[in-house]
């Protein structure tokens, strides 16, 4: 039976969360097996790469669902209906995956694959590596939809992927615990000194695909 909208509201409480568990698990059960199928696709390409390339092209993986609670909090803060509904159109990081690569041109290459798969489709990307946001932070941002087949329907899904590589992870990982440690009232200085940073690891990351390049070359 179709739930009024008052109750597709109510999902997102306590108390409805634990009256319909089995229905907040069948939401989010989808976009974990969206994980699943694109975490199985980077592996496959990640294998293929180093049987013709002899390397492994990532370094790892992490991934990540949100919680109902998290879900509901940017619905509230975008300003949008809070329901179930609401959220599998308005959002598209319930679902992500961040890939940690070697090297830069990794970045691209391994975007490149995924968005050549027949199954997938590209919904957006926001490229942070030749476009760095104001405060330094690098990487490449690709919302995908996937088809997930279940036993009586297929089910698309959006799934947010991230890649970056160990540096730009690296810098990434210490300056949200420094910004939190900070809080809103950090100085210039902290900024301008994180920036640097920012500048001083892309500097390292072109040095280091230099020296792959060359190693390449010579083998």
């Amino acid at each position: 039976m179709k739930k009024s909208k008052e109750e597709e509201k109510l999902f997102f409480s306590g108390e409805y969360i634990e009256e319909h568990r089995e229905e907040m698990q069948e939401f989010l059960m989808q976009y974990r097996a969206a994980i699943k199928e694109v975490s199985t696709k980077l592996d496959i390409l990640d294998y293929e790469f180093k049987v013709k390339r002899k390397r492994n092209p990532i370094e790892y993986m992490k991934s990540r669902v949100k919680l109902p609670d998290s879900i509901i909090g940017k619905l509230r803060r975008k300003g949008l209906e809070e329901s179930i509904d609401s959220a599998r159109k308005n959002l598209n990081d319930i679902a992500g995956i961040r890939v940690v690569c070697s090297f830069v041109g990794d970045i691209y290459e391994i975007a490149d694959m995924l968005k050549n798969q027949d199954d997938i489709t590209l919904i957006q990307e926001k490229d942070y590596i030749k476009n760095p946001k104001p405060n330094g932070y690098r990487s490449l941002h690709m919302v995908l939809e996937v088809p997930i087949f279940f036993s009586d329907h297929v089910e698309p899904v959006r799934i947010e992927v991230q890649i970056r590589t160990i540096a730009m992870d690296f810098w990434a990982s210490l300056e949200h615990k420094l910004y939190y440690k900070t809080g809103e009232g950090k100085s210039m200085h902290i900024k301008d000194e994180l920036k640097e940073c920012a500048s001083i690891i892309t500097e390292t990351d072109m040095r280091m695909q230099n020296i792959q390049r060359e190693v390449e070359r010579l083998n």
